[in-house]
């Protein structure tokens, strides 16, 4: 038992001897390792200089002549126009990728059609909208969101498209104007025949309801003349017995309505002189995403990243043809 326990102590000795080796070697591995990443970059200074200050002016050069520019515009397809705004949207970003130079100066009417690169549009959720005034609405949402998740109910295709409204953005390579861009578009957009009837129509049907309304407002004001006229003539008892006349709340309720309504269909005539209605705009939003922007920073790392590469590729290859000559 004695001779057990001096043999477990060399044991555990030269254990810890090997552990302090190995402790030491990675030391001087991660020495060695960073002595020749000084070396490597004293002795190529000269070189790892150039490549940064050639990244560094590559990449401002091209930060301002590559930009790209956002631009928004915010519209009301009117008239149940919607699957047809979306329809004209995806033909100009069609043209747009096959290059159709032709169609977007002619058609589109962009005098410089390559400037832009991509186009798209989607509905501004606005739940509250769908759903004000409208109850079927809330109940449509209702019942779908019963069988699924209420966002993706309320952002799928077929919910999102009857949102009243729809942003369109369009990126191009420079700076524009409304005049050079949004008005051909919005012109491009509104040309319709059919929408045009459907839109001459609806606005003449609500200017021939504005005037009814009016005429019944006009009639209304004469019976109330009228209850007033008789109520100054009569004693007091008639006078509580006409304020407690039910048809007469129902016609001044029915006065109230009708001007609410009024109100209404005058707002709405400001939207519907166009098939596709501008609401808003903004312009020359620069596009930092990606890599726009950041290629002064980019450049320089990629150029050295690329150095060290080739350099480490070189050095392996000569060390293996110097092992295969050697064999």
């Amino acid at each position: 038992m004695n001779k057990t326990q001096p043999s477990n102590q060399e044991d555990q000795e030269i254990d810890l001897i090997q552990i302090f080796r190995k402790i030491g070697s990675f030391f001087q591995s991660v020495n060695t390792f960073l002595f020749n990443c000084i070396q490597f970059f004293v002795k190529n200074a000269v070189v790892i200089l150039i490549l940064l200050l050639l990244g560094v002016g590559l990449g401002f050069y091209l930060d301002e002549t590559k930009k790209i520019y956002n631009h928004q515009i915010t519209v009301t397809p009117n008239f149940g126009s919607t699957d047809y705004l979306y329809s004209k949207i995806d033909l100009i970003e069609s043209k747009i990728q096959e290059g159709d130079t032709i169609f977007i100066k002619d058609v589109l009417g962009l005098k410089k059609p390559k400037e832009i690169l991509k186009i798209k549009i989607k509905p501004v959720t606005d739940v509250y909208k769908f759903i004000e005034n409208k109850k079927e609405n809330f109940e449509l949402i209702k019942l779908m969101a019963e069988d699924g998740d209420i966002k993706k109910v309320l952002e799928e295709n077929l919910t999102s498209k009857n949102y009243k409204f729809h942003t369109i953005t369009f990126q191009t390579k420079h700076i524009i104007s409304e005049k050079s861009a949004i008005e051909p578009i919005l012109f491009f957009l509104n040309e319709s025949e059919y929408y045009s009837k459907i839109q001459k129509e609806t606005v003449n049907n609500i200017q021939l309801k504005m005037i009814q309304n009016d005429t019944i407002i006009a009639q209304i004001n004469g019976v109330l003349s009228g209850f007033s006229g008789a109520a100054k003539g009569t004693k007091s008892n008639n006078l509580v017995y006409y304020n407690e006349n039910t048809q007469l709340n129902d016609i001044i309720k029915t006065k109230e309505s009708l001007i609410n309504e009024q109100g209404f269909l005058r707002v709405d005539l400001v939207g519907l002189n166009s098939i596709v209605k501008e609401n808003s705009s903004i312009l020359n939003i620069e596009n930092n995403t990606s890599t726009n922007g950041k290629l002064k920073f980019i450049l320089p790392i990629l150029f050295l990243l690329s150095f060290i590469f080739i350099y480490l590729f070189v050095k392996y290859y000569k060390s293996q043809l110097k092992k295969s000559k050697l064999i």
